[in-house]
Formats: C-alpha cells, structure tokens, sequence
C-alpha cells in the first residue's frame, strides 16, 4: 500500500439494482409502474428553461409548503433532499453522533451499514425473529440512536403503529428514524406520533408512490427544532440540493392526489393477486404491505431462478445472502408485466418437473 492511501477513507459502497439499458420486465428496483400526474408532464413541458441558468432556491419553499399542506404540518417541520438516500445520509451525518452504536435490523435497507461505516458510526444490527419481524424488546438497550424501515425491506413487512412506538417510547434520549419508503401501500405513518415525540423524525420518499424515482426526491418530518438541526449541516454540506426541474415537478406531484391513491390502488390490487398467483405455483410469500412481494420456494433454488429469469428479460432481485439466501424479492408491475412473469413461471417449473 502506498503512503497517501492510508488517508484515503476506504468503504464498501452499496450496490443499486441492476438498470439495464435495453427493454425488459423491470420488477427489481421498486419503481413505480406508471407514469407521474399529468401535472408532472405539464411542468416540465412549460418550464422555464431561462430559468436553469440560475440557482434553485436553497429553502425549496414551494415544496415544502406544498408538503405541509399535504401532511398537514408546519412548513418547518420539513426538510427535503435529493431523493430519501439523501435525507437519510444527512440524518446519519447529524443525529447520529455519540460513541454508543446505532441500532437495526439485520435484514434490512443495506445503506445503513454503508452510511454508518462512511461516517464512522459504530452500529450493531437487532436479528429479526424467525418470522421476519422486529423484536422491539431488543432496541430497549443503551444506544446512540435508532432507525428501521416500516414496512421493512427487503422483506415487505409492516410493524403495527404500537410496535412503532414503543421502541420510540423506549429511546427518548436519542434519535429514533422511521424510514417509510414504502408506507403508502399498506399500514398507518409514523406520523400520527410526531407531535408526541420530540425525538422522532419520519422519512418519505416520492419514488414509490409518486412515480419519482428519476426524479430524486425525498423529505423528512419531525418536529422544527430537528429540522433546524438537519437544515444546518445540509447548508454546510451543500445549500443547492434541489434542481429546478425536481422543485415544480414536486409540487404538482403532491398537489394530485386523486391519482396518487389512484396509483396506490392499483399497486395494492395487483400485489394481491400477484401473491396469489405465486401461492397457487408453490412460492412461499411473506405478508406484504409494500409495492414489492418477497417470495422463497421449496423447490426450486433462487439464484437459479434468478439466473433464468434475467436471460429471459425479466429482473427481479437476488441477494443470496444469510437468511434470505432463497429468496427473491419482486416489484410489482402492471398487471401484463406480471402476468410475462407468471407465464415464464409455468413454462419454467412444467419444463423443471
């Protein structure tokens, strides 16, 4: 090694799903399946190109407001980023900060490890129990704050609102983040107790949901003293997080919520026949309130099924890691997406038996 790359901070990055480039039956990154609002289209078919030669406006007031009117809170109870990767780097950077660990799941949204390990955080991971749920017992320990997916991914799974907030109820002395990627596809937010608890900061995202995710959008909520606090090191990092195109395109994202539930209701109507029609081939399917099914089958391995399945245009995701090493998780797509899927599925396992 030589001398300079002792200074150099080393890390072992998170790996993305795999973005291929030519046409296929995308089901591993959990993208949304159809398109943004129509609002979405026109701001960006209007928009002011004049106006990208100057600097977005660093408060990002438009959406932010446009978010508190949402979710009917202050307009300073909210804090927006590039994508919810950002907002949750920036809470790692400024909640998390003594010498005790940050406590998680084992199985869990695998940024974590790599923000903690960035930042030099010391961290421990809590062990789902055998059926894939937090032990909230286990987070009732000395800490240096928590954080945890609701519902969980990779696993789909969603903790009660009392569950939620006893692990809060039980951490007040740190920091305790609900990441809800995926909440609303299934379960009740975390917001419901931000009034309640001061330490408690709620993160969403528009890549879901809203049909975002190229969009890079994400925003947390807590309680405006914690959002001074995360506006602080986000101006110390870097003040213009936002582009133009991201700021207009939000607020008309939010402000259609008719399509929005509309989008929510066909996921959700999907993914249940979708789990249906996987129990009916054999498939093992955790209870899912997400807009992805985690799926294990006693027959068939799943890195093979993997492997057949991507030389046959469909991407579905594959860890093959401990504890879930049989397991694949797929995004839900529209219902002719699903239904290549299952058609392949059938041919594969008539041909296999």
């Amino acid at each position: 090694m030589r001398t300079f790359e002792k200074n150099i901070r080393k890390v072992e990055p998170y790996v993305p799903g795999e973005q291929p480039q030519n046409k296929v039956i995308k089901l591993n990154t959990n993208e949304n399946p159809y398109p943004p609002c129509p609002g979405v289209v026109k701001a960006l078919e209007t928009l002011d190109t004049d106006r990208l030669r100057l600097y977005p406006d660093p408060a990002c007031t438009l959406l932010v407001d446009a978010l508190a009117d949402f979710y009917h809170v202050k307009p300073e109870q909210v804090f927006v980023g590039v994508g919810s990767d950002d907002v949750l780097s920036m809470c790692f950077l400024t909640f998390f900060n003594s010498q005790k660990p940050v406590l998680f799941p084992d199985i869990t949204y695998s940024f974590y490890k790599v923000w903690a390990e960035l930042y030099r955080i010391p961290y421990e991971c809590q062990k789902l129990d055998e059926d894939f749920r937090i032990v909230k017992e286990d987070y009732y320990r000395e800490n240096g704050g928590v954080i945890f997916p609701n519902p969980n991914a990779p696993t789909a799974i969603y903790e009660e609102l009392d569950v939620v907030e006893d692990i809060i109820r039980n951490n007040q002395d740190v920091i305790v983040i609900v990441d809800e990627a995926y909440i609303d596809f299934g379960g009740k937010s975390a917001l419901e107790l931000i009034d309640r608890y001061d330490n408690l900061v709620v993160v969403q995202t528009f890549s879901k949901a809203r049909s975002m995710a190229g969009m890079r959008i994400g925003y947390a909520i807590s309680n405006p003293l914690l959002i001074r606090y995360l506006n602080d090191a986000k101006y110390s990092f870097n003040s213009y997080t936002m582009n133009q195109a991201a700021l207009v395109c939000g607020v008309e994202a939010v402000r259609d919520r008719e399509y929005f539930e509309e989008g929510i209701r066909k996921i959700v109507e999907t993914r249940e026949w979708a789990g249906k029609r996987l129990a009916e081939l054999g498939f093992r399917c955790l209870d899912s309130s997400a807009n992805f099914i985690f799926a294990t089958h006693p027959a068939y391995d799943a890195k093979e099924l993997f492997e057949a399945l991507k030389e046959n245009g469909i991407y579905v995701r594959y860890w093959g890691s401990e504890r879930i090493g049989q397991y694949l998780r797929i995004t839900i797509g529209t219902r002719e997406e699903m239904e290549v899927l299952f058609g392949f599925l059938e041919r594969y396992m008539g041909k296999k038996n």
